[in-house]
C-alpha cells in the first residue's frame, strides 16, 4: 500500500519536471499503460502514470483557460464578481474577478486585477469594468520566482489594469469585508493591519517595514495564516478535551478521544472559514484532517503514513500546488518533524523538545530554501523559540476570542487591544533582532552541491551517537562552494529582466560592474525586490564600480537600494549631481577607461546634450576582440555626437538605446556600428510602445539577432566567446511560453 500511494505521489510531483505536456495521444497511451500496470504486478508503476496522467490533465485544462493570445495587451469591457478580500495598497487596489464576460471575447475563469487609485471594493460584488488584459507572465531572472507558475498554480487566466468602471449593484458589505472594517477600526496599539492578517489571513494592510523584519527572522508564518495556525487552534482544543478527561472533568458517557478529534477538527475547519478558505488553509485541514484520522484509527501504520496519505490528497485535489514555495515548505517541516521526534529511544523534557523543534526545522527547511531560491534566516531558530509561543499562546488566542466577543461592548475591544498589544512588543523584539542578524541569500549551488546539502542535513538530523552523523556537517559545507570563476579576458553579460528599466551586470574574472540598477516607481522598487537578490544568488558579494547611465528612474530608481544591500566601490553617472546624495556619484568621463583581467572598459558622455536621456553615460566593453555597447537611453542627437568621435568602430552588440524607442537607433548609427545583435529591455505591453514598429524593421534589414527581455527574459551572454545570447526562457518549462518578438 505504502509502495503505490509513494508511486502515485512521484507520478503527481513529477509534473513540475515537464518541459512540455504530452499530447492527447500520448495521455491515452499512458492511461492505459497504468490501468494494464493496475491489473498486473506492475501496480506501482501503474499508480505512477496515473498520478502523472492526472497532473497532465489538469494542467493543460489550466493552460487552455489562459487569456488568448490575440487579447494579450487588449482593452475590453467586461464584467464580473469580485472574490475573496480586495487588498488595498498604497496606490490602489488589487483583487480577483471570477467568471468574467465580455462581448466582445471569451475570457478565463479567473483574473487577476490592479487599479491604480481605484474606490475600495468589497466581496461579492458585481462591477462592470475596462481592462487592459495581459496573458499571465511575470520577470523572469536567474535562480529567480517564476511568477508565470505562481498564477498558473491559482489558476489565474489573465492579470490586467482596469482603467475605468463602476458597480453594477449596491449591495453592502460582506461579513468579512464588514469584520475587517470593524477590526480596523478598532484601537490595537497601531497593529490592527497585523491583526486582521493574523485573524482573516489578510496581509494587504501590514506596513512594508513589517514584512521585512518577519522575512528577516524567519516568522512570516506567524501572520499569515498557515498549517501552523490551523494546527494550533486543533491543538488547543484537543489539549483542552484530553486535559479535561485526565483530570476527571470530562463526561465519562462520552469517549474522550473521538471527541478530542472532532473537535479539534471542527474547530480548524471554522478557523479556516474565518480565515476565507484559501488553497493553503485547504490544505492545512486535509492534512490535519488525516492526521486526526491516523490518530483515532490507525496508529499502527507509523508516523509517516498520514503524512504520505495527505501529500496524495492535496496533489490529487490540485496537482499544480507542487509549483508554489508554500507547498514544499509546508510537507518539508512536517517531514522534518516526524522524521526527527518519531521512533526515538528515551524522552525528552517539553522544554527539551521545543528546542530542538526550532533548529531541526531550521536545517531541514534549508534544502527546501535553497531550491526555491528564498533567503534563509539566520535568525530564525532564536526568533521563531520565543515568537511561536508567543502568538500561540497569547496573541492568537486574544485575537480570536476578542473577534468572538466583539457583539459585547467593550469586552472584544478590550482583548483586541491587550492582543494588538502583545503583538507589537513582539514586533519590535524581532525587529532588533532582525537588525542584529539579517536573512542571508545563499548563492545558486550546482545540483551536486545541493544535493550534497541534502543529504548533509538528513545525517545531521539523526539521533546522537549515530554513525557517520558527524560528516553531515562537512556535507553542510558545500553551501559554500565557490562559483566557476570566468576565464581570464572574457566577461560574463547579464542583461536582467527588470520590465520598463535597465540592469546589467557585468563580471570577469576578479571584478563586477553594474551597469544601471532598475526601475523604482512608488511603492515598487526591483532594485530591492529584483536587482538585489538576484545578485546575490549569482554570487556577487560587492560591486567594483556601479555606472548609472542617467537620472531617469526606470534606471537609476534601484540604484540606492542595491549600495544599501552590497558594498559599492565607486559610483558613476552621466548625471552624478541629480542622484540620491547618499550614492555619492562622481561624473561620468569621455575617454576614461580601464582594463580588468584583459578586458577593456571604455566610457563615453556627451555633456553637451540638451536632454537627460542624450546625457547617458555609455560604457564600450571589449574582450578578445568582441565588443558591447551599453547605450543607456541616448537618442539621436547622443548618436550623432559619438559617431564624430569614434568613427565606424564595429559592434558585435548593442543594448538597444532607450528600449528600441523612436528616437534612437538612427539608420546611420546602424550603419555604422553594424551589430550583429541586439538587446532589448522593456517591459511587456508597455506604455511608451517600447520597442518601436520602425525601429524593430530596422533591426531586421540589418540582419540584427534580437532578443528581448520581455520575451526570453533575463539575457547571458559570455563576451569575448562569440558565442550566443541565452535567454532564462531558453530553460523548458511546460508552463513558459516565449511570445513572438514585435
Amino acid at each position: 500500500m505504502r509502495t503505490g500511494m509513494l508511486a502515485l505521489a512521484l507520478g503527481l510531483l513529477c509534473l513540475g519536471l515537464l518541459p512540455a505536456l504530452p499530447s492527447v495521444g500520448w495521455l491515452w497511451l499512458l492511461l492505459c499503460g497504468g490501468l494494464l500496470c493496475l491489473c498486473s504486478r506492475g501496480w506501482p508503476v501503474g499508480c505512477f502514470l496515473l498520478g502523472l496522467c492526472w497532473a497532465c490533465w489538469s494542467a493543460q485544462q489550466a493552460l487552455d483557460d489562459r487569456l488568448a493570445p490575440q487579447l494579450d495587451g487588449r482593452t475590453l469591457w467586461l464584467e464580473g464578481k469580485v472574490v475573496g478580500l480586495p487588498s488595498q495598497t498604497g496606490q490602489g487596489v488589487r483583487f480577483v474577478l471570477e467568471q468574467p464576460r465580455s462581448r466582445r471575447a471569451e475570457l478565463p475563469s479567473r483574473l487577476q486585477l490592479s487599479w491604480f487609485e481605484g474606490p475600495p471594493l468589497r466581496a461579492g460584488e458585481r462591477w462592470r469594468l475596462a481592462v487592459t488584459l495581459q496573458r499571465p507572465a511575470g520577470l523572469l531572472n536567474p535562480h529567480g520566482a517564476d511568477r508565470e507558475a505562481q498564477l498558473l498554480a491559482r489558476r489565474v487566466g489573465a492579470t490586467g489594469t482596469v482603467k475605468a468602471g463602476h458597480a453594477l449593484d449596491a449591495q453592502g458589505p460582506g461579513w468579512r469585508d464588514a469584520l475587517r472594517e470593524r477590526l480596523l477600526a478598532i484601537d490595537a496599539m497601531g497593529r490592527e493591519a497585523a491583526l486582521v492578517a493574523l485573524v482573516l489571513g489578510d496581509g494587504g494592510g501590514l506596513a512594508r517595514s513589517d514584512w521585512q523584519v518577519l522575512q528577516a527572522t524567519g516568522t512570516v508564518h506567524l501572520l499569515v495564516i498557515s498549517g501552523q495556525h490551523i494546527g494550533l487552534v486543533a491543538g488547543l482544543l484537543y489539549a483542552l478535551v484530553a486535559g479535561l478527561a485526565r483530570w476527571g472533568l470530562w463526561p465519562r458517557q462520552l469517549p474522550w478521544l473521538p471527541w478530542a478529534c472532532g473537535l479539534a477538527l471542527a474547530g480548524a475547519l471554522a478557523y479556516g472559514w474565518l480565515a476565507g478558505a484559501g488553497v493553503p488553509v485547504q490544505r492545512a485541514c486535509l492534512m490535519l484532517a488525516v492526521v486526526l484520522l491516523w490518530r483515532l484509527r490507525f496508529r499502527q501504520l507509523g508516523a509517516f503514513f498520514p503524512l504520505l496519505v495527505a501529500l496524495n490528497l492535496v496533489l490529487v485535489a490540485e496537482p499544480l500546488a507542487a509549483l508554489l514555495p508554500g507547498f514544499w515548505l509546508s510537507f518539508a517541516a512536517v517531514a522534518t518533524l516526524v522524521y526527527c521526534f518519531s521512533a526515538r529511544l528515551g524522552g525528552w523534557r517539553p522544554w527539551q523538545a521545543w528546542t530542538r523543534a526550532q533548529w531541526v526545522i531550521a536545517v531541514g527547511l534549508l534544502p527546501v530554501l535553497l531550491a526555491t531560491g528564498l533567503p534563509v534566516s539566520l535568525s530564525a531558530p532564536l526568533a521563531n523559540l520565543v515568537a511561536v509561543p508567543w502568538i500561540s499562546l497569547a496573541v492568537l488566542p486574544l485575537a480570536l476570542l476578542g473577534t468572538l466577543l466583539l457583539p459585547l461592548a467593550g469586552v472584544g475591544e478590550a482583548l483586541l487591544w491587550l492582543a494588538g498589544g502583545l503583538l507589537d512588543g513582539l514586533l519590535r523584539v524581532l525587529a532588533a533582532v532582525a537588525g542584529w542578524r539579517p536573512a542571508w541569500m545563499p548563492p545558486a549551488l550546482p545540483l551536486w552541491a545541493w544535493l550534497l546539502v541534502c543529504l548533509g542535513a538528513l545525517l545531521v538530523l539523526l539521533p546522537r551517537g549515530v554513525p557517520l552523523r558527524g560528516l553531515g556537517g562537512v556535507m553542510l559545507l558545500a553551501l559554500w562552494v565557490p562559483r566557476e570563476p570566468v576565464p581570464h579576458g572574457l566577461v560574463e553579460v547579464w542583461q536582467l529582466d527588470v520590465g520598463q528599466g535597465l540592469a546589467v551586470l557585468l563580471r570577469t574574472r576578479h571584478h563586477t560592474l553594474l551597469y544601471d540598477a532598475g526601475p523604482a516607481r512608488g511603492d515598487t522598487d526591483l532594485g530591492e525586490r529584483v536587482v538585489l537578490p538576484t545578485l546575490h544568488k549569482l554570487g556577487v558579494r560587492h560591486l567594483d564600480l556601479m555606472l548609472i547611465s542617467h537620472a531617469h528612474s526606470d534606471h537609476a530608481g534601484g540604484a540606492l537600494s542595491v549600495a544599501r544591500g552590497l558594498p559599492v566601490a565607486r559610483v558613476l553617472s552621466g548625471e552624478a549631481q541629480a542622484l540620491a546624495t547618499p550614492l555619492s556619484a562622481q561624473p561620468c568621463v569621455s575617454n576614461d577607461g580601464w582594463e580588468w583581467d584583459g578586458v577593456r572598459f571604455s566610457l563615453w558622455h556627451w555633456a553637451e546634450g540638451q536632454g537627460s536621456n542624450d546625457r547617458s553615460c555609455v560604457l564600450l566593453v571589449e574582450a578578445r576582440g568582441e565588443r558591447l555597447l551599453l547605450a543607456g537611453d541616448m537618442e539621436a542627437g547622443a548618436e550623432r555626437a559619438w559617431l564624430a568621435e569614434h568613427g565606424a568602430p564595429g559592434i558585435d552588440w548593442l543594448q538597444a538605446p532607450h528600449h528600441g524607442s523612436r528616437s534612437s537607433s538612427t539608420e546611420a548609427f546602424m550603419r555604422a556600428t553594424a551589430p550583429r545583435g541586439v538587446l532589448i529591455s522593456r517591459g511587456r505591453n508597455n506604455g511608451f510602445g517600447h520597442p518601436h514598429e520602425q525601429v524593430m524593421a530596422r533591426y531586421r534589414r540589418h540582419g540584427l539577432a534580437i532578443h528581448d527581455t520581455a520575451v526570453e527574459g533575463a539575457l547571458r551572454l559570455l563576451l569575448g566567446s562569440q558565442g550566443a545570447v541565452e535567454g532564462v526562457r531558453g530553460q523548458r518549462r511546460f508552463w513558459r511560453e516565449r511570445a513572438p518578438i514585435p
